[in-house]
């Protein structure tokens, strides 16, 4: 159950993110130019990891830290094409992860095809090290978190500009309360079970619409409901967070398992849909900007991942 009290800068700061998987990309990006001084100490993470386009080399794969303060070497990248997927805003260079991660999504989109779901597009997921991002998200610094498009994925292949600017289909009705049965669909709630049902996953974040129609809908085995928790955004896409990897020692920090309730009670489910949450008032304040990560403040093992030199293609 996330604590109800939460403050207001939190409330601001978490409805602020999800809208970043509806920014479009572009198809000539840019790099970013040089840091004046990239050693200051007070320098983002994020200005240093968003800078690194290719994994460390020579480093085995393995997590580093947590989801939402670590790095991740040895990353493997999610091919943008695949029989039963395609990977979208090419532009973020965010189609890495660690190889459990690809492994799971290649063996969950073609579990979906087998069950009528058309396909998967794939959103964000880690950087070629990842860290902590300089847009959009708090999490998905370890390679184990990724976006998964509710929007089904169409017949043909898209192309580079459609994969930029193309957005995802809102699922979520105009006043909130519910999801929109225009385009929230049974194969909705079949291909978000099965990607709960996987051992291998931890928890799965959607708009808390959505988490009530999967409550009313589900039929039969319900035990992975608990899997499947509501979070602020979230109406576009679902994100799936595996679990650490096996074997990966002290290194990687996992979430403990959720509760075994389904998470569907009345009581569970009512903080979402107050009025003061649905519609948070603007703080009379505005909140002071949290001081950015640093390197520092990541695991010691990040500084080798982040300078070591870039793998060949």
């Amino acid at each position: 159950m996330i604590v109800k009290t939460v403050l207001p800068a939190l409330v601001v700061l978490m409805l602020a993110l999800p809208a970043m998987a509806q920014d479009k990309g572009t198809v000539d990006p840019q790099p970013l130019s040089p840091l004046a001084n990239p050693n200051d100490p007070k320098t983002p993470a994020k200005q240093l990891f968003g800078r690194r386009a290719t994994p460390a080399a020579q480093m085995e794969s393995h997590v580093i830290g947590f989801y939402s303060k670590g790095c991740l070497a040895g990353a493997e990248a999610l091919p943008i094409n695949g029989p039963t997927w395609q990977v979208m805003r090419l532009s973020r260079n965010r189609n890495w992860g660690h190889p459990e991660l690809i492994r799971f999504l290649k063996r969950l989109s073609a579990k979906g095809a087998k069950l009528g779901w058309p396909g998967l597009l794939v959103g964000d997921m880690s950087q070629p090290r990842g860290g902590p991002m300089i847009t959009g998200h708090a999490s998905h610094q370890v390679g184990l978190d990724a976006d998964i498009w509710l929007t089904p994925m169409p017949d043909q292949r898209l192309s580079r500009n459609e994969r930029e600017e193309m957005s995802a289909v809102m699922m979520v009705r105009e006043d909130r309360l519910d999801i929109d049965p225009k385009v929230f669909t049974p194969g909705h709630l079949m291909v978000i079970r099965a990607a709960a049902q996987e051992p291998a996953v931890q928890r799965i974040f959607v708009n808390a619409a959505i988490k009530k129609a999967l409550c009313r809908e589900a039929k039969g085995d319900r035990g992975w409901l608990s899997k499947v928790r509501p979070m602020y955004g979230h109406d576009y896409h679902f994100h799936i967070r595996i679990k650490c990897p096996p074997g990966s020692g002290g290194e990687c920090e996992s979430q403990p398992d959720p509760s075994e309730g389904e998470g569907c009670s009345a009581g569970d489910l009512a903080y979402w849909f107050k009025d003061s949450v649905l519609h948070p008032k603007p703080p009379k304040e505005p909140p002071k900007p949290r001081p950015p990560m640093t390197l520092a403040q990541l695991p010691a093992a990040c500084k080798q991942v982040l300078a070591a030199p870039d793998a060949k293609p």
